[in-house]
């Protein structure tokens, strides 16, 4: 099953970030888990960079899926640019899309996936609204 990413998003955060080598598996190409991993690290970065640290005696964020297309193999040695996007804003959600391409092919997109990100009190284990300060964030042009 393919997951689009849907054309009206905006661009929040844009990095760019070398392949390593371990990074790769036994066919040479970068190993699918460590997609995710640059997902992750890629929204982590975003969120801390906006003062949205997790708190795991107040509120923050944490993902309710996670999904990735894998459209070409990204190998070592490369620089790999990686875009961040939010959409889909509700009360206590919004979805945040990636995708990577290379440094030296930046219109090329190697693998694009996306997460359902939930604003939760840690405290009550329960989805809480988004806090105005992110809300601005997340909608503001």
């Amino acid at each position: 099953m393919r997951y689009l990413i849907p054309t009206h998003k905006k661009l929040v955060y844009q990095s760019t970030f070398p392949m390593r080598w371990g990074d790769m598996d036994a066919m040479g190409h970068l190993n699918n888990a460590m997609y995710f991993r640059y997902f992750e690290t890629v929204r982590i970065d975003w969120l801390h960079g906006i003062g949205a640290r997790p708190d795991p005696k107040g509120e923050g964020f944490v993902i309710a899926n996670a999904v990735c297309n894998f459209y070409k193999q990204l190998s070592f040695p490369c620089n790999i640019v990686a875009k961040l996007y939010v959409s889909d804003v509700a009360r206590t959600t919004f979805e945040t899309w990636i995708t990577l391409a290379l440094e030296n092919e930046p219109d090329v997109i190697y693998a694009a996936g996306g997460s359902t990100t939930i604003w939760i009190d840690s405290i009550a284990k329960k989805a809480a609204s988004l806090p105005e300060w992110m809300l601005k964030t997340l909608t503001s042009p």
